[in-house]
């Protein structure tokens, strides 16, 4: 179960890592764009993202996930208006989550924990706001990279550069390494 644990630490970093990159590529006043009423812009997703962070990991494993104190509307309203106070919501999220899952261990992870009054075994708190945390930075970086309007710098394998990454991935010994 520990390499579950590590597997899952480095999925965490690898989103993080995504929306990192993101976030430096689009300037400032690109933070609060939103296609129409009903989308997000980056400045709300990582309000988003921040805000379930801090509810769901503060007192993790001791109180429910969903805080009397969390705002989840507020999260919505789009009063971001600098990258430095978006990058510092950003980091105190990412900051609060990896406070709380650092720690754990294998015997952590048939403890059962609540989200609004519903149980959870660690695992399943995990695999959760690993899934919600993927899906928000998906948005995250899509949006970014509709901003950059083809200055984007590629996260991952560049379109019509398949071939030459698999050649040169499959020039190398096999090894057991994580992909991040």
């Amino acid at each position: 179960m520990e390499s579950y644990l590590d597997s899952t630490r480095k999925l965490f970093r690898f989103y993080k890592s995504l929306g990192d990159k993101s976030i430096a590529q689009v300037s400032e006043k690109h933070i609060n764009y939103t296609h129409n009423d009903d989308s997000n812009s980056i400045a709300i997703l990582v309000k988003h993202i921040s805000g379930n962070m801090l509810s769901r990991w503060t007192n993790f494993l001791q109180e429910d996930g969903e805080k009397e104190w969390r705002n989840r509307d507020d999260e919505f309203t789009d009063d971001i208006h600098t990258k430095e106070e978006l990058l510092v919501i950003w980091e105190k999220g990412w900051d609060c989550l990896f406070g709380a899952i650092d720690p754990l261990t294998d015997t952590d992870l048939e403890r059962i924990l609540y989200i609004r009054n519903e149980g959870h075994s660690v695992v399943e708190a995990l695999n959760r706001q690993l899934g919600h945390y993927a899906y928000h930075v998906g948005q995250l970086v899509f949006l970014a990279k509709m901003l950059k309007e083809g200055e984007w710098d590629s996260l991952s394998i560049p379109k019509g550069q398949s071939a030459s990454f698999n050649k040169e991935k499959f020039e190398q010994e096999k090894q057991r390494k994580n992909f991040i």
